[in-house]
């Protein structure tokens, strides 16, 4: 302190600033008032904002305020003066009762940082109470036998101070025969008592009238007056003895109504009515009158109302003994009350927000509460626990306060809500436990771009479609919320056939439901390759892909188109020749038609619709092969006319017909001459041409007899000559018969050719075709003849892609294989 003297006024200053910072830091947390009782409404009680470090105008700022637990507050703050001050009345002996010390705990919380501060304001006591007597006017019986020295206790004085304020000393007013002592209990109370001085004579005086007085120590000093007569009894000299000076029991707060807990017991040397004991409860102003009741005739005490540890921890009960004729004794029965575990802990909520963004860093303070159990020892103690697998934990503050914080990062999209339990247990056997709920919600953000449940997707669409129908239906799923979950989609651009995919098809931006713009065909195209995209509300949006394949499907909306016989385009009709001596079976042409469609709407069907002479003529179902249902005979017309349907297998099915015109002839020469005949043009203008034709026609008929007959001719001669190698010695015995030509080699050679010859009488576009020959050797064999006849077995020939084709007509038995493709008689 010299030291300190001998600075400069300079230096003394910084070293006192640094010395209370020094104490400011050692008592940050916890500040200390003392306030007397009863003072008036809005007195300064301490300067909570220096205290605090700050201004009077930063309390309101910094959010501070006062936190309870529920109880009325007892003091404010002065947002002016950044004082504490009295929000009402104060009468300590209500708040502490007898304490020694009158206490008052709150905590005051500052918001801006969430820090707690505890303030504990002391109620000094005042001199407001007199000692009062309970009964006033207070009536003793005593007997003239009594012996000077004899005590009878009285009526003591309550005091509701504490203190010098409380009950010091009595005073008795002054006679002859009484004086007064005062007996200091264990408990601190003092307990007056009359004291006989001398021998009591009831002829001389029968009642004595005292004057108790009770005086406090306080300035002024207070006191109360209690009223004694003295009745002066005959022959009753001994009072009633309790068995214990002071019964001690100990009772738990949860035992039951009605419950005995003691019994006391006071006898009397006297006999008769002078020893008859009965037993009263001595009236208190407390409430412990109204929680035990005394049976008189048997000293029980029993409990007429539920304890509770937390109100009262004991009680003393003050029981009096009187004998017949009145003399009376005492004694104290100090009942204490065990705690049990009745009361589970209590929530304050001090401070909650209920929405917080998903994307809030760990750490964030979602609640600040506080825990109380009014139980005391180890039933008050009070641990919190959260239910496990949440993104929150529990930090412990000051008196009891809890933070309740995020462990990670939110994700509304996994909950969007959480109702948070937060469980208060403590420490009793059994533990009592209180659950506090704190709804939260987790406030979006766009952080999921839309998506679709698959990868890709096919979408099939019949052609021939409506303009404007439904083709699919897309629909993404944005697990986000409001503007951040509105899904709208759209078409990626792209070029088909020449054209903007946007011609072909659109999507509704709001639904994802695909629309066709144009009718599909088919024919034209059978697959569209697009890509959706699926964007979200957001700021800024996210979006998504996926691919999407539409598939055309067939209809049958195309007829067969019948490629062969092919329909004229000179209004001719096409002609199929067929010899007279074809056998059943006998292949006369094949019908040959194709369908634009696919699938079963392409599959065909040929169908003899209409014959000339039915039961002639066989049509393949499937290959459409025309071939004779029986031989044909004489009476059968040259000219046959067969209709062949060509039906689809779709569903409706199409169909298309081709009429058939065949020639039966057993020679060509016949067939010209019989057909010369047919005229279906009256054009004369045409006989002409048709004349040349027919003179074609016959020449190359002759040249081929004049080629058979040379061959014949030089069969015969070979076969002579053999004859004569025969008759000269054999040597040419071993050769075979095959190696040389006949009959069926001549067959076989003209098996090898072919030729096209269009007839059309009364026509100007005859022409003959003699093709190059299709053969590997000239001279077959007779074996190779019989096991396959080249000329029985149809050649279908396609010709070029208008699908025209060549038809090869065997004609047995006669020396000209003659090949007809087109036959066109006008």
């Amino acid at each position: 302190m010299a030291a300190l003297l001998k600075l400069p006024n300079r230096g003394r200053l910084a070293l006192l600033c640094l010395l209370l910072a020094t104490l400011w830091e050692a008592g940050a947390g916890q500040m200390r008032y003392s306030v007397p009782e009863e003072i008036e409404k809005g007195s300064f009680v301490g300067n909570i904002a220096k205290d605090l470090g700050l201004e009077p105008r930063e309390l309101a700022e910094r959010g501070v305020r006062i936190v309870s637990r529920g109880r009325t507050q007892l003091f404010a703050l002065n947002p002016r003066s950044g004082s504490l001050v009295t929000a009402g009345r104060i009468d300590r002996e209500e708040l502490c009762a007898q304490s020694a010390r009158c206490l008052l705990s709150f905590n005051i919380l500052r918001e801006d940082k969430l820090s707690i501060y505890s303030v504990e304001v002391e109620i000094t006591d005042i001199n407001d109470n007199a000692p009062r007597f309970v009964v006033e006017e207070l009536e003793l019986k005593i007997s003239e036998l009594t012996m000077p020295g004899f005590r009878i206790p009285l009526k003591s004085s309550h005091d509701a101070d504490v203190g010098e304020n409380t009950l010091q000393r009595y005073e008795l007013n002054s006679n002859d025969h009484f004086s007064l002592d005062v007996r200091s209990g264990k408990d601190g109370n003092k307990y007056p008592e009359l004291v006989l001085e001398r021998a009591l004579d009831r002829e001389e005086e029968a009642v004595h009238h005292l004057v108790l007085v009770a005086l406090d120590g306080g300035d002024p000093v207070r006191s109360g007056t209690s009223r004694i007569r003295v009745m002066v009894l005959d022959a009753n000299d001994n009072a009633p003895v309790f068995t214990q000076p002071e019964y001690l029991v100990n009772v738990p707060e949860n035992t039951p109504v009605g419950t005995r807990i003691l019994r006391v017991t006071a006898t009397d040397a006297d006999e008769g009515y002078n020893a008859q004991v009965a037993y009263f409860l001595e009236k208190n102003p407390e409430e412990t009158s109204e929680v035990f009741e005394l049976k008189s005739s048997s000293g029980e005490l029993m409990i007429t109302k539920s304890l509770d540890y937390e109100d009262a921890k004991f009680h003393e009960i003050d029981i009096e003994a009187q004998d017949g004729p009145g003399l009376l004794t005492r004694t104290k029965v100090i009942v204490t009350v065990l705690d049990v575990n009745d009361n589970p802990p209590e929530f304050y909520m001090t401070s909650a927000t209920s929405s917080v963004p998903e994307d809030s860093p760990p750490g964030t303070i979602i609640a600040l509460f506080n825990v109380h159990d009014r139980d005391s020892g180890q039933n008050a103690f009070v641990t919190c626990s959260l239910p496990e697998n949440l993104p929150f934990k529990l930090e412990r503050s000051v008196d009891n306060y809890h933070r309740l914080v995020t462990t990670r990062v939110l994700d509304r999209e996994q909950f969007s809500l959480y109702n948070i339990t937060v469980i208060a247990k403590d420490g009793g056997n059994p533990s009592l436990s209180t659950d506090a709920h704190v709804l939260l919600q987790v406030a979006d953000i766009n952080d999921n771009p839309p998506t679709f449940p698959h990868t890709s997707y096919s979408a099939y669409i019949p052609e021939n479609n409506p303009r404007g129908a439904s083709i699919f239906s897309m629909m993404a799923h944005d697990p986000d919320s409001d503007d951040n979950a509105h899904v709208t989609y759209n078409l990626a651009e792209d070029i088909i056939q020449g054209a903007p995919l946007s011609s072909y098809i659109s999507i509704n931006s709001d639904t994802g439901i695909l629309y066709a713009l144009h009718s599909f065909d088919y024919e034209q195209f059978h697959e569209l390759q697009l890509w959706v995209t699926a964007q979200d509300g957001g700021n800024p949006p996210l979006r998504s892909n996926v691919s999407l394949s539409i598939f055309v499907l067939d209809q049958n909306d195309n007829v067969p188109e019948i490629l062969y016989p092919a329909l004229p385009t000179d209004s001719s009709t096409g002609v199929e020749l067929a010899p007279r001596s074809a056998e059943p079976g006998y292949l006369v042409t094949k019908v040959v038609a194709v369908d634009r469609d696919s699938g079963q709407n392409a599959w065909l069907s040929y169908l003899p619709l209409k014959a000339s002479e039915p039961g002639l003529f066989a049509v393949g179902l499937h290959t459409g092969e025309v071939r004779t249902a029986r031989a044909l005979l004489d009476r059968d017309a040259l000219k046959q006319s067969l209709v062949v349907e060509v039906q689809d297998h779709g569903q409706p099915p199409l169909s298309a017909t081709v009429t058939l015109t065949v020639a039966v002839a057993d020679s060509i020469p016949e067939a010209l001459a019989d057909l010369g005949s047919i005229r279906t043009s009256a054009n004369p203008h045409d006989s002409g041409l048709t004349l040349y034709l027919v003179v074609a026609v016959a020449a190359v008929s002759c040249v081929f007899l004049a080629f058979v007959i040379v061959l014949l001719a030089l069969r015969l001669r070979r076969w002579h000559t053999s004859r004569l190698l025969q008759a000269s010695g054999g040597r040419l015995a071993g050769v075979p018969a095959s190696h040389f030509v006949g009959v069926d080699g001549v067959r076989a050679f003209l098996q090898t050719y072919s030729h096209e010859v269009s007839l059309t009488a009364d026509s100007r576009g005859s022409h003959v075709i003699f093709p190059q020959p299709n053969y590997a050797d000239t001279l077959v064999s007779q074996e190779s003849c019989e096991k396959k006849d080249f000329l029985s077995e149809p050649q279908l020939i396609p010709e070029n892609k208008e699908g025209t084709f060549s038809q090869v007509n065997s004609l047995r038995n006669i020396p000209v294989s003659y090949f007809a493709k087109r036959n066109k008689f006008t």
